[in-house]
């Protein structure tokens, strides 16, 4: 169980990550002090391989959910490419060149994909 310097219970391992402000769970914080949603609503699809020492590695930008919800998808984008992946600042990634189903998937899901990127 970790404190912050505050005082305040910021981790659980009953219940996770604690809201600071309310000392809530942050999946049922009610309060205002949770992150808005990352993103202009535009979702862009791209593949990158630069810096990762030759791995492709598909990127999914500008989905406007909050990140409970945002991790929720990235957990079902990477069991329909059935790899592995995470999300970062806001971005999903899936390890693998999957653009077409993860576009695929999301239409499916009711987003708006575009290919970014070539």
């Amino acid at each position: 169980m970790k404190r912050s310097s505050n005082g305040g219970l910021v981790y659980s391992t009953e219940n996770g990550r604690m809201c600071p402000a309310c000392r809530m769970p942050l999946a049922a914080c009610a309060c205002q002090a949770r992150a808005a949603p990352v993103g202009d609503g535009v979702v862009r699809v791209s593949r990158q391989s630069n810096g990762r020492g030759g791995k492709t590695v598909t990127l999914v930008k500008g989905v406007a959910l909050d990140p409970v919800a945002l991790v929720l998808l990235g957990k079902q984008l990477r069991t329909a490419c059935g790899s592995g992946g995470t999300v970062k600042d806001g971005v999903i990634e899936v390890q693998g060149d999957h653009c077409d189903l993860v576009m695929a998937m999301l239409a499916r899901l009711g987003h708006a994909p575009k290919r970014a990127g070539g």
